[in-house]
């Protein structure tokens, strides 16, 4: 067995129990940062991602106003969002012509799925996108148009075969923009909790003479990746 000095041992506590004032402030900021941590873990905790997920939010519409299909919020410090967002997007358009006596006759239809996003209520770059558009345009003249006749074996009598027409025509257009996928971008943010709104609208037009018209817009699953980067 081995014996320690007496006046070593209390020495050895002495120093174990001894703290200089640079040792308090350290501890005491210690303590400031589990309690500022705690507080910061309180409610929605702070995050660099986020995502939402959306079944198919417009059916068989025609033209619908902006309204809010995806949304999340998350929390950051002082830093821009990035956002990815995808969605199903489909488009009907029908255009029937009714011609006669060589009049030319059109029907057109146009129809388009507009998105942007929206952070704490503010439209952020690059705004409004074109996420589907399609026109159409359909055309004929038909019935043939007499150009000129002529008795050509002169017997007084005009046939079908002694004329001239114009050939019928019938024509059609179509004029189609799509992305499947968009990037967005915010300003730097201030630490707190941020909404992430993503909004659609439909918009169509038609036009039409003797015959008709349609054209409707359709906004399937969607999908929202948010992140937060220094930008």
């Amino acid at each position: 067995m081995r014996f320690v000095p007496l006046s070593l041992f209390i020495s050895a506590v002495a120093g174990c129990g001894h703290m200089n004032s640079n040792d308090i402030s350290s501890a005491s900021e210690r303590a400031n940062d589990a309690h500022q941590l705690g507080a910061s873990q309180s409610g929605l905790p702070a995050s660099k991602a986020t995502a939402a997920l959306s079944e198919v939010a417009i059916m068989d519409g025609t033209d619908v106003a902006y309204k809010t299909i995806l949304s999340s919020e998350i929390k950051t410090s002082n830093r821009s969002l990035f956002v990815d967002l995808s969605l199903e997007c489909g488009l009907l358009t029908t255009t029937v012509v009714k011609s006669q006596k060589g009049i030319k006759d059109t029907s057109s239809a146009s129809a388009s799925v507009l998105a942007r996003v929206l952070v704490d209520g503010k439209v952020i770059s690059p705004g409004e996108i074109t996420f589907c558009q399609r026109t159409q345009e359909l055309s004929a003249q038909l019935s043939g148009i007499l150009d000129q006749c002529t008795d050509s074996n002169g017997d007084g009598v005009i046939m079908s075969s002694e004329c001239t027409f114009s050939d019928e025509e019938i024509s059609l257009l179509l004029s189609t923009m799509n992305a499947n996928s968009f990037n967005f971008v915010s300003d730097k943010l201030a630490s707190g909790v941020h909404k992430v709104e993503v909004q659609a609208r439909i918009f169509t037009s038609t036009s039409s003479q003797t015959g008709s018209a349609e054209a409707r817009g359709l906004i399937g699953k969607g999908s929202m990746v948010v992140s937060t980067e220094r930008l």
